[in-house]
Formats: C-alpha cells, structure tokens, sequence
C-alpha cells in the first residue's frame, strides 16, 4: 500500500525530496486528499477524534512543527494508537528571545515612543518614561527549553534578580548565577516586578494567570506572555491594566487567536503585542521544518521518532 503525508504546509525542496522518496505527499493541504493518510502534519486546526476518524485507519502519525500540541486532542489520538510528534528543541531560541524583547520593548516603552514619531502628538514624554531593568526582579513560570535560557539572558545579561517556578524541575538541578527558584506559583506574582509565562496550555494550566494572581502582583508590575494565550484569564488582564495596577504587558499569545477586532488589549498603549511570531525567525523555522521531517521519515521507515507527545502509545499503528 502506497504510504501518504498530507501537509498543510509546504516544504523547501531539499527537505520535500526526503518524503517524496517514501510516499506521496500531499502540501496544499486539500481536504479532499486527506483520507488515507499515513501521517498529517497539523498547524491550523483543531485535530479531534472525529478527524482522525476522518483520515482512515491507516493514520500513524500527527506531526506538529513546534513545541505546543495543544490543538491536538492527545487523548483521542492515544486512544486510536496515533503517535503525536513535535519539535520541542526547535524554536526554543527564538521563542526565548522574542519574551526578552517583548519584556524589554514594553519595559522601555519603545511602541509608545514609536508611535509618538509618528504623529501621535497627544503623548507626553511622561508616557514615554521607562523602567530600568539593571537590578529589577524577574519571575519566570516555567522552567523548561524556553524557560532557561530566558533566564540565562535576563540574569547573566541584564543583570536581573530571576526566581523560577515549575513543579517538574529536580531538586538538585543546577541554576545559573543569580537564578532562584520557589515552589510556590504565587510568590512569583507577589514578590516580582516582572512575570513572564514559559508553561503548555494544559488543563491545569488554564487562566493559570487570573484575577487573584494579577492583583498579588505590586502596582506598576508587568506581564510577559509567549506561550499559550489560555494560560491567561484576558479579561483580569484587560481589568488589571485598565485600572493601573499594571504597568504594561507584553503578549505574543492571546485567547481566542487572533485577538477580536474589539479587543480593548489592541487599543492600549502601554502593552506591546505581536501576532504570535516568537519562533518565526529564519533559523527557528528551518529548525522545525527539518524536525517535523525527520520524525515523519522515522515513521515512515518503521523506526521511532525521537519527539513523541504521546508516548505511552509506542509502537500504536505502527505495531499493527
């Protein structure tokens, strides 16, 4: 039987040339070519068991480029035997930079400044005034790929007081000079001026960040969000900074994405958004397209992936 990768992305040439040579590839992502499918690569949607049912039973794979698989169901793909394989190694970098430029754009009121050159003359120079990071605390939630090497930057760089939070991170691991940690969430909010966000979108995870931690945070804090907008309850956001107990955010994720034409974080001048670019730099890009065709190729040649969300279900189909 003739082995098929439906895409919803296209592939640069050289890495194409790896499927093409093991199965028929479909990169337009038509719907219509979708049954029958070895492996689906997943970006867009929302991929239930409904849809895999969709595909057929000779499904093996979901490969998803990046770190998230929240936008797959990983329950009903277990279920079905289905291996769901990401990249967590690949936009690491990128993504960890892109927090340290949010953190710092927001901090120095660069969007403000910009918008006053260009002809919002309605801002004062008190609008434009700054907060030194030399010496400033750091909480960061999360303490994974993205996590470190934020704080690696943030402490050994600009010099910042950083505490970590996460349930997972060993008690013996070794923590870069001027890093602490805590095992409780809610000293980051209370005991920091700046929080950035570094965890999955899992159900406890959910509007982690919510009306009761935003307020534990001091007046004039700030928050950082580039992982999953969910993490955060938008509307005690919205509230928080309305009412200045905030001083800004800086968000590259919101909930629902993209953000509402009427959402009131669009119109506001101390917050600093993007529309969910962290990792779309050339090298982060490169990084995961490559990934997500080495984990299909292992797939496809019967081998496991090195990256398996899921892998509890090894082999799954692939046993079959």
């Amino acid at each position: 039987m003739t082995k098929k990768v439906w895409m919803e992305w296209p592939l640069p040439p050289t890495l194409a040339t790896r499927l093409t040579a093991l199965a028929e590839v479909v990169s337009d992502g038509d719907l219509a070519k979708l049954h029958g499918s070895t492996v689906i690569s997943a970006i867009r949607r929302y991929y239930d068991g409904e849809f895999m049912d969709r595909v057929g039973p000779n499904l093996k794979m979901i490969a998803k480029p990046g770190i998230g698989v929240d936008n797959i169901d990983l329950d009903a793909a277990t279920e079905r035997g289905i291996l769901v394989c990401n990249t967590p190694d690949a936009p690491s970098e990128s993504t960890a930079e892109h927090a340290v430029a949010l953190l710092m754009a927001v901090a120095k009121r660069v969007m403000v400044g910009d918008m006053h050159l260009r002809g919002a003359t309605d801002l004062g120079r008190d609008e434009m005034r700054g907060t030194e990071l030399l010496g400033s605390s750091l909480g960061i939630v999360g303490y994974g790929r993205i996590g470190r090497r934020v704080a690696e930057m943030c402490a050994l760089g600009i010099r910042m007081h950083v505490t970590v939070f996460d349930p997972f991170l060993p008690e013996d691991v070794a923590l870069p000079a001027g890093v602490a940690r805590t095992e409780d969430v809610d000293t980051i909010f209370a005991e920091n001026r700046f929080v950035t966000l570094h965890t999955p979108l899992l159900p406890e995870t959910h509007h982690l960040v919510n009306d009761r931690r935003l307020r534990l945070m001091k007046p004039g804090s700030y928050l950082i969000n580039a992982s999953r907008g969910g993490v955060v309850d938008e509307t005690a956001l919205v509230k928080a900074l309305q009412d200045g107990h905030l001083a800004g955010a800086g968000l590259d994720v919101f909930d629902p994405e993209p953000p509402l034409a009427d959402n009131p974080l669009l119109k506001m001048k101390n917050v600093v958004l993007t529309p969910h670019i962290a990792s779309n730099t050339e090298a982060g890009m490169a990084a995961m397209q490559a990934g997500t065709v080495d984990n299909i190729v292992d797939v496809l040649q019967g081998e496991r992936p090195t990256w398996i969300a899921n892998a509890e279900v090894w082999p799954g189909r692939m046993g079959a």
